[in-house]
């Protein structure tokens, strides 16, 4: 155990000394102020068949502890997904294979300290749910009823994702942006098929594998509340309608099993991981990186011969050639892109065509400083001092590549953000989890809200809202350009 603690321990003091946590952790915090919304605004916490619930502690610890662990289940991941992959960068990893440190015991270590950072962040996220209750609270602050509503919701999603970021790191076909991918649909149909499941009715066993707690919640309010129009997170409410007193949920024998099971079942991915783990053995580990076995590196091979005439790049003498070449190295590092494009053609589908294309363009930025070629690159003519507009210039060549059959003014400003926001952003995980979160918001929305139809998906956007994303992909690459240069000096 000396081991284990010592190994999560080490992972959390490094995750702990980095600006992006102090970033993160205030940026989470500010969260619980933009969902606790002032009533007068017309829009509320919560809100029960139209009528607001009013802001007693019960009511704001139950909804954001719930908001809270929807959040830490989805983003989570994508923030400590990394704690192997680092220790192979750093070769930390080939100090620690020649000790005696058990392969099992480095992976018990890394996933208590993926526990401790995402706990250390929930719990800062329950203290600012609290101040709310002094901010905007209609009754007493009360301590303890926080601390037992999330204690009830929060350590299933943080087990959850610490689990699957330690299995997804050690599975080599879901360790890079495909397994970042992945993640993501599997946590929405975790939660959504069992919130519908129990909602529907007949399958109640379905919340024992809800990580999110949503499925329980929804059930235990709907047979506490008899209605099953309740929303939460900054939503409408009816003003003529006199405001509900929400009790809280309700600590039973039922629910804390569902919440108990729902903690316990991700336990066992951690022997997966464990028996999938390389032990930074240096042959498992670059096999692993550059994706060279089973079915891809059959596909690859199979793609070699058209994408080696993607090798042939011009001279970069001038850095529309230099951006050219850059895109041609995208799609031969990783030759499935070829495919993807013809499939985005071939089956005319908008919405898939931009997922494709941005899973193709998320590290296109951010690669040179994993390969350690950045000090190469800025001793090249030009290549310094343009390094946003080159990146820029290479991703939407790619881009173009997958919306080309699309043509609408909206369609390619929609594109022109994405590759904005890749090319700004230079974090494919942090890229990822935004444009998938915006792209599923868009998708279930199907039009309803035209300023959300950013890439005429469903042909809502009027040309204001294309103007407005245009200026927004302007701004995001302004201030890529703008950083650029604070590095430079």
């Amino acid at each position: 155990m000396r081991r284990v603690v010592a190994i999560a321990a080490a992972d959390a003091r490094i995750r702990f000394r980095r600006t992006s946590t102090v970033v993160l952790f205030l940026l989470l915090s500010g969260i619980a102020y933009f969902w606790v919304p002032d009533p007068s605004t017309g829009r509320a916490l919560m809100m029960i068949a139209g009528r607001r619930a009013i802001y007693n502690s019960a009511a704001i610890a139950m909804a954001t502890a719930l908001l809270g662990a929807v959040f830490v289940g989805l983003a989570g991941f994508y923030v400590v997904s990394n704690a192997v992959a680092r220790d192979a960068r750093s070769r930390v990893g080939s100090i620690l294979a020649a000790t005696p440190l058990r392969s099992g015991e480095y992976i018990a270590g890394k996933f208590l300290g993926n526990v401790l950072f995402l706990t250390t962040f929930f719990g800062g996220f329950m203290l600012a749910s609290m101040a709310m209750v002094l901010v905007r609270g209609e009754g007493p602050l009360e301590p303890w009823t926080f601390i037992s509503q999330y204690l009830l919701l929060a350590p299933p999603p943080i087990v959850f994702v610490s689990a699957l970021a330690i299995l997804f790191e050690c599975v080599p076909w879901l360790s890079g942006r495909g397994g970042d991918v992945v993640y993501f649909f599997l946590f929405l149909m975790a939660m959504g098929l069992a919130t519908a499941a129990v909602t529907a009715g007949g399958m109640p066993w379905a919340a024992y594998l809800d990580p999110s707690g949503l499925a329980g919640v929804l059930a235990q309010n709907v047979a506490m509340l008899h209605t099953q129009a309740i929303a939460i997170g900054a939503s409408p409410f009816d003003p003529r309608k006199p405001p509900i007193l929400y009790p809280g949920l309700h600590v039973g024998g039922a629910f804390f099993a569902q919440r108990l099971v729902a903690l316990l079942v991700p336990l066992p991915l951690l022997l997966a991981a464990r028996a999938s783990f390389h032990r930074f053995d240096p042959v498992r580990v670059r096999v692993a990186a550059k994706a060279e076995r089973r079915w891809l590196g059959r596909l690859n091979a199979l793609l070699r011969p058209l994408t080696s005439r993607l090798l042939r790049m011009p001279a970069a003498r001038s850095l529309p050639l230099a951006a050219l070449a850059d895109a041609q190295l995208t799609i031969a590092l990783l030759p499935p892109v070829v495919l993807a494009i013809v499939a985005a053609a071939a089956a005319r589908n908008r919405p898939f065509a931009f997922l494709a294309m941005a899973v193709s363009i998320a590290d296109v930025a951010a690669r040179d400083v994993r390969a350690n070629t950045l000090t190469l690159l800025h001793s090249a003519p030009r290549l310094r001092e343009h390094f946003t507009a080159w990146k820029a210039m290479s991703a939407s060549i790619v881009a173009l590549l997958f919306v080309i059959t699309f043509p609408s003014l909206a369609t390619f400003v929609g594109a022109f953000v994405v590759v904005a926001a890749a090319v700004a952003l230079r974090n494919p995980k942090a890229f990822l989890l935004l444009f998938l979160s915006f792209w599923y918001i868009v998708i279930n929305d199907r039009g309803a809200t035209p300023a959300l139809d950013f890439a005429g998906f469903y042909g809502k956007a009027t040309p204001a809202i294309v103007a407005a994303y245009a200026l927004l992909g302007a701004a995001l690459l302004a201030a890529a350009a703008v950083a650029d240069a604070i590095r430079r000096r």
